[in-house]
């Protein structure tokens, strides 16, 4: 089960680029970048709210759920611990 960002398909409809919608919303194009091209792990409410401010659409507009697609999240780093 999956999130898809759509992020690059509604700014194409805005005709809006990357650095421009970066220094709109306050992010760095490096991290916008990770958002668009779906490799981001989550996202602040205030950021949404902002990249949904300046395109003029909904979250949904932006993200999508998708159940055919297996994002399986990376545990790795996650102590498991349990000191008694």
């Amino acid at each position: 089960m999956g999130i898809v960002v759509n992020l690059d398909v509604i700014m194409a409809k805005r005709k809006i680029g990357l650095g421009e919608l970066a220094q709109k919303v306050d992010l760095t194009p490096a991290n916008l970048s990770i958002l668009k091209t779906g490799k981001a792990k989550a996202i602040r409410f205030s950021t949404l709210e902002a990249i949904c401010d300046v395109l003029e659409c909904q979250p949904g507009d932006i993200l999508e759920y998708d159940n055919r697609i297996d994002n399986k999240i990376d545990n790795t780093n996650i102590n498991l611990n349990k000191n008694k």
